[in-house]
């Protein structure tokens, strides 16, 4: 089982030193994060995607193609990359590019974003969500499956024999991740392809959770893709840990009191019980979470968030190190016991995907088409069409 940390890249006041950082230092902090993540061995580190203050990971792409140059081991993800608002052709192209530099230690996730005037931003109907990430991830497929494509659709201009570059590494696509809090449309999706579905219930009880899982996982198995259980699932939490429960929630309870991420809404007491919200000692957090097993059923990626709501970089490094040293080593413990044999226990790396298409004989060498790719056309068509018309 994979376990990592996501970052949504929030600039938040520290209520206590009042220090706000600016979006710079905000962004290198981030990267002073993944870093570490990857030094004490977990095993994924993902970016949000946002377009507004307060938040600053706009390019995704940019910083995980940095990361992939200075970590070593460990994958490298989105925590959204929004499959309505960008179009399909540039993540084509991006995420084959980072995919390529990285060596295959990447993945992404997919989803439509939690800020409605995104989409006028760039230029889309928010009425239009459901529809934009189903037409613009069946473009996507295709342009990382079709060396040349010919497509029309409703939401962007045709396409006439383009070839979307650099090719996926090893002629097979990064894995994708559909993720959805509340839309059953978007687990049907992720069913449908066979794709995995992450559910990131970072304010939502975990009844809720489960039943958008348990609905992708029969999908799932409807699809043929195999039996339910074997379906990938990824979950979203968050953690604040120290040795002494009580020292954690008194260390914590400022930063939550006045983080907007959290609303100013629920007490820090209903928002622990009735979300993934764990604030306590390394054990607490290790009942709590694995007793999620016991909900959704095997689970493949667990993602923390440990970085928002204003906590200065040397806590956060600090949460990691719980987290890797102690709390991470005894979930992947239980999680391996209970994990039946024939369950995947982690999302296919890419060698796995790559073993995985050869077998089924769908990995092929590039195809390159006569001429230009950009158009379909060449110079000498045209010249020779102009020749038939005065013929």
């Amino acid at each position: 089982m994979q376990f990592g940390i996501f970052s949504v890249g929030d600039v938040t006041t520290d209520p206590l030193t009042r220090h706000t950082p600016d979006d710079t230092e905000r962004v290198r902090n981030m990267l002073t994060i993944a870093k570490h993540a990857d030094e004490v061995g977990l095993d994924v580190f993902a970016t949000g995607e946002h377009h507004n203050p307060p938040f600053v990971p706009s390019s995704p792409t940019t910083m995980l193609g940095y990361l992939a140059g200075v970590t070593k081991h460990i994958t490298l993800s989105t925590a959204t990359t929004l499959i309505t608002t960008n179009d399909p052709v540039r993540l084509a192209e991006e995420y084959a590019m980072l995919q390529v530099i990285s060596d295959g230690r990447m993945d992404l996730m997919l989803g439509r974003g939690n800020t409605g005037p995104v989409y006028p931003w760039f230029g889309k109907d928010i009425r239009q969500g459901i529809n934009l990430a189903v037409e613009n991830y069946a473009l996507l497929r295709r342009l990382w499956t079709e060396d040349v494509v010919d497509w029309s659709g409703k939401f962007r201009t045709p396409l006439q024999g383009f070839t979307s570059t650099p090719r996926p590494l090893d002629g097979v696509p990064p894995f994708v991740w559909h993720a959805s809090i509340r839309s059953p449309e978007i687990a049907e999706q992720a069913a449908y392809y066979g794709d995995g579905f992450l559910h990131n219930a970072i304010f939502w009880p975990m009844e809720h959770t489960a039943a958008m899982v348990n609905y992708y996982r029969q999908r799932f198995e409807h699809y043929g893709h195999g039996r339910a259980d074997q379906a990938i699932v990824g979950l979203g939490g968050q953690v604040f840990v120290r040795h002494d429960s009580q020292k954690a929630w008194d260390e914590f309870l400022p930063y939550f009191n006045e983080a907007p991420v959290y609303g100013h809404g629920p007490s820090m007491e209903e928002f622990t019980r009735d979300t993934p919200l764990t604030v306590g000692s390394p054990q607490q957090v290790i009942d709590r979470y694995g007793a999620f097993w016991e909900q959704v059923g095997h689970y493949q990626r667990q993602l923390f968030l440990v970085d928002h709501a204003g906590l200065p970089l040397k806590t956060v490094l600090e949460q990691i190190d719980l987290l890797a040293g102690e709390i991470v080593p005894a979930l992947r413990h239980e999680a391996e016991l209970r994990r039946p044999a024939d369950v995947p226990s982690d999302p296919p790396s890419h060698a796995e995907l790559v073993a995985a298409a050869r077998a089924a004989g769908q990995v092929h060498e590039q195809q390159v088409a006569a001429g230009d790719h950009w158009t379909g056309k060449t110079a000498e068509d045209d010249i020779d069409a102009a020749d038939e018309v005065t013929a």
